[in-house]
């Protein structure tokens, strides 16, 4: 995958605008990477589109700016002078295509059949948008065209909402959704940034769910772990299981064998999609994590991960749901 699509893919939520002037450009761009989203899609639909990429793109250059609605090589020309990074169409026009892969640019042509997805295949595409998504068939869609088309991956827009957003990332095919719900074209023209970014930072909370999954405990030695582990069971009627090298009292409590990290222990949060939400916390809020701890599946995915800092005397670590 190209490498602007795979930071896509990290981010997970693509906000599609329409820009009528080019003065709201920076305070909207301010308000989706404040929000948790450094990136966006600017549709090709009004005059402003290539000067409100310019601005984006010269004030947060490292935010993934591209170009959506684009018809044909004119205007890719125009948005990739302006510093777009990457092209959206509402549909496969292979000479589009052809084009922007002549000039190396990512682009993720809109397809809705299996027809379109061969055409893709053909013109060497390993990622399409999908559109309108929901009505165009949705998800059931999406699963039953990727079923024959094994090495293909898309990007859903098109009635794709804070209610439906998980329900396409956890299909494992689907790199990123697009959506306007956080950038209502109403609010944009108001000027009313702190609303956008409050609805921007609820998607990114939609998308991560962040939720305590456990609470560690160090114990000195094996015997006071499973001391400790059941008793706790025992008074609130939980189960206990012995674990390598800690006991479990229910799912909420951990008790290490030995100490571990952490002054008192450790403090486990899972999310939906480790990946998205270490990006998220590195890149927006600035946290760093501890590479040795990463602990991952046996097809290399990313399952536990510590961040470096420990919070009132706890580690804390991020753990795939």
């Amino acid at each position: 995958m190209n490498a602007v699509l795979e930071k896509i893919s990290k981010i997970g939520i693509v906000p599609v605008v329409k820009i009528d002037r080019v003065e709201d450009a920076v305070p909207l761009a301010k308000a989706l990477c404040n929000g948790g989203l450094p990136c966006a899609e600017v549709t090709f639909r009004t005059d402003a589109a290539a000067g409100a990429i310019k601005a984006m793109t010269e004030n947060f250059p490292d935010m993934c700016v591209g170009a959506g609605t684009v018809l044909n090589a004119a205007q890719v020309d125009a948005a990739v002078a302006a510093g777009a990074q990457f092209i959206v169409s509402p549909g496969l026009n292979p000479n589009t295509v052809k084009y922007c892969i002549e000039k190396n640019v990512p682009i993720t042509p809109g397809t809705s059949s299996p027809s379109d997805i061969e055409q893709a295949i053909e013109l060497g595409l390993d990622v399409v948008k999908f559109f309108p998504a929901e009505q165009s068939g949705g998800l059931a869609k999406i699963k039953a065209m990727a079923a024959p088309y094994v090495n293909m991956k898309f990007m859903p827009t098109g009635g794709v909402n804070a209610k439906n957003l998980t329900s396409y990332l956890d299909f494992n095919k689907i790199i990123a959704c697009g959506g306007s719900w956080m950038v209502p074209g109403d609010l944009i023209n108001a000027g009313e940034w702190d609303k956008i970014e409050q609805l921007t930072r609820e998607a990114v909370q939609t998308m991560l769910g962040f939720e305590l999954a456990h609470v560690g405990v160090n114990a000195e030695n094996e015997e006071e772990a499973e001391k400790a582990a059941r008793r706790f069971a025992f008074i609130f009627g939980m189960p206990a299981k012995v674990g390598g090298s800690s006991v479990f009292a229910g799912k909420a409590l951990e008790v290490m064998k030995k100490p571990y990290l952490g002054k008192n222990g450790h403090i486990a949060i899972a999310t939906n999609y480790i990946v998205r939400a270490v990006n998220y916390l590195e890149n927006v809020l600035g946290v760093e994590f501890d590479e040795t701890t990463a602990k991952k599946d046996d097809k290399g995915n990313l399952k536990a991960i510590y961040l470096k800092e420990e919070i009132g005397g706890f580690a804390v670590h991020l753990v795939q749901k």
